[in-house]
């Protein structure tokens, strides 16, 4: 769903480098910010969108969002958001869209520590934020980004799995659904998400997997849920996706 372009109010002080404890389903509206940020869950699952789709994630994830990119925050089980402003000249990155990065031990403990407001602008605050810059140049890009369509046709179809992820319906059926032809559908993904019809549908099935593991639903019910045959089938793709089985993901939390 497109964020509201309406006038926004500044966001609270401090909001770009902070920790806080968001309960399951609550978030931050839509806003901005003057400064790059990193964003990370120490538990839970975090979500953030824009006008080009959603990032979504765990533990083992933190989200790199460009100053000035309007998004929001969406909390998946009780979560703890740790945010890490990091100045508009100083970009490790360079993305012009937000990205999810992989966050090892040493990442996570620099972003944990940093998000504590009263550290910045201190000797020990800057120390810390120079290691963890240099971390993040290291830090490679995961492909966990759900991209959001233009085209009503395309936009509909991606509604439709959205609600429910175990549909089953071959890309011909669902176009027949919303009055769109399969090969108009493969041309608008391509053209407009940058993905095959099965791509977008396997990201989008990881998106809610994730979701329902925050909420503590059993790995066999999750698997059901979003679409597999078989739990063994969702444990495969997942780790493959995330380096680590949904048991360890959960030990994350």
């Amino acid at each position: 769903m497109p964020i509201s372009r309406r006038p926004l109010a500044e966001p609270p002080t401090g909001l770009s480098t902070n920790t806080r404890h968001l309960p399951a389903g609550g978030g931050v509206t839509a806003h901005r910010h003057d400064v790059h940020q990193v964003v990370y869950a120490g538990r839970g699952v975090l979500s953030v969108s824009t006008d080009a789709g959603t990032w979504v994630a765990p533990a083992t994830r933190a989200l790199w969002i460009p100053a000035g990119t309007l998004h929001r925050h969406r909390a998946h089980g009780r979560t703890v958001l740790h945010a890490v402003g990091i100045p508009a000249d100083d970009d490790p990155l360079d993305p012009a869209r937000p990205a999810v990065l992989a966050v090892g031990p040493l990442l996570r403990e620099l972003i944990i520590a940093y998000s504590r407001p009263d550290l910045v602008d201190t000797d020990e605050g800057r120390r810390i934020l120079a290691v963890l810059l240099d971390q993040l140049r290291h830090s490679p890009r995961q492909a966990l980004h759900l991209p959001t369509g233009r085209d009503p046709r395309l936009v509909a179809v991606c509604a439709l799995l959205r609600a429910d992820p175990a549909d089953q319906r071959t890309l011909a059926a669902l176009g027949a659904a919303v009055g769109a032809g399969e090969r108009t559908l493969t041309r608008l993904f391509a053209a407009e998400v940058g993905m095959t019809f099965p791509q977008w549908r396997t990201q989008a099935r990881l998106h809610h997997a994730l979701v329902l593991l925050a909420e503590d639903v059993p790995v066999t019910t999750v698997a059901h849920r979003c679409g597999w045959s078989s739990a063994s089938a969702f444990i495969d793709v997942f780790r493959r996706a995330f380096g680590h089985t949904p048991g360890a993901h959960r030990a994350w939390r």
